[in-house]
């Protein structure tokens, strides 16, 4: 089976490229945006006898571009993404190309099963309780609007992928990552905390971090392309063994370096979340409402995370989180700090 995997020389996407060939999918068309991230690629193939990488330079922003890149494929994994950049660069590069992307599939006139990584981003938890368990059967996000650029983007690219699976008919699994950590990527994700005024700000208290270590993650999303029954099916991906945002802290000024820290408990959060967001309504968005009490809720309210659908296709994790974080530490330790979502 001939299979197409955007983003393939990206983060995630080597991993992914990794667990496609550990599973016997051997030929594999990788979409680049630099085609330096081949030479990585290359390795990785060296280690799987048989391997055939084809490397294909494409920009998703271009539709012309895109249909060859297609053509003869039987599987898309969807993982390029982007991460940063002004808004109208997030909604470019998420959504916009994905709706090239799909006017590309959908073009094709073989059958195709469609694999799309979102983000838990996407789901609706500022409307849980503090607590409540994060599985597949939270709504998607009903306020984008309240949100961030980074969920705001991915809830549209989720739902685009649905509204043309609805429209077209063709195979559709979605995997939604918590935080996707390791080695190369990020050393804090927001939900630990975030850098201001010369301090790290620790706002996410004694709440579990949604970790799932990159290794992992692939593996889940290739279990799920690969699994026979997962058309029209959404699974989370997250660890066992979770450790909260104030262990991750401590284990990381333990292992990697000191951190100037100051904690911030959560009623003071959402305390200061209000004044921010009434200050931004006053001030007509002189001062943007960057805390509001419903961006809060999303990402610093205290959750629960289930892992159980995914566990029930097969997927378990290769890595425990304990190697997972000792890995990750070890190669932070030698190379310097970088943000992840």
């Amino acid at each position: 089976m001939k299979i197409l995997v955007t983003g393939a020389g990206g983060f995630l996407g080597k991993a992914i490229v990794e667990r496609l060939l550990a599973h016997g999918e051997m030929d594999l068309r990788c979409m680049l945006r630099d085609t330096s991230k081949a030479r990585g690629l290359q390795e990785i193939a060296a280690r799987y006898p048989g391997a055939q990488l084809e490397f294909i330079t494409v920009n998703l922003r271009n539709l012309a571009e895109i249909g060859p890149a297609v053509a003869g494929c039987e599987m898309v994994i969807h993982a390029a993404a982007a991460l940063k950049g002004s808004p109208a660069e997030m909604f470019m590069d998420s959504v916009v190309a994905s709706r090239n992307l799909l006017e590309a599939i959908v073009n094709e006139v073989r059958p195709m099963r469609v694999v799309l990584v979102s983000s838990f981003g996407a789901m609706g938890v500022a409307e849980l309780e503090r607590g409540a368990m994060v599985d597949e059967s939270v709504p998607l996000e009903r306020h984008p609007e309240k949100r961030d650029v980074y969920s705001h983007s991915k809830l549209r690219q989720e739902q685009l992928f649905w509204e043309y699976r609805d429209k077209y008919g063709f195979e559709l699994v979605v995997l939604r990552p918590g935080v996707i950590y390791g080695p190369g990527g990020g050393h804090f994700s927001n939900r630990v905390g975030l850098s201001l005024f010369g301090r790290f700000l620790h706002l996410g208290g004694k709440n579990l971090l949604p970790l799932t270590y990159v290794d992992n993650c692939a593996e889940a999303i290739v279990v799920a392309a690969l699994h026979e029954g997962a058309d029209g099916q959404v699974y989370n991906v997250v660890d066992d063994d979770l450790v909260t945002s104030a262990q991750y802290l401590s284990l990381y000024k333990k292992n990697v370096k000191p951190v100037r820290s100051v904690p911030v408990p959560y009623f003071a959060l959402m305390w200061g979340s209000r004044m921010v967001e009434r200050y931004s309504e006053r001030s007509r968005g002189q001062l943007p409402a960057i805390f509001t009490p419903y961006k809060t809720r999303a990402m610093w309210g205290g959750n629960q995370f289930s892992n159980a659908k995914l566990k029930s296709i097969g997927w378990r994790p290769l890595i425990s989180t304990r190697d997972g974080l000792e890995r990750a530490f070890a190669a932070f330790r030698v190379e310097p700090e970088r943000r992840s979502s």
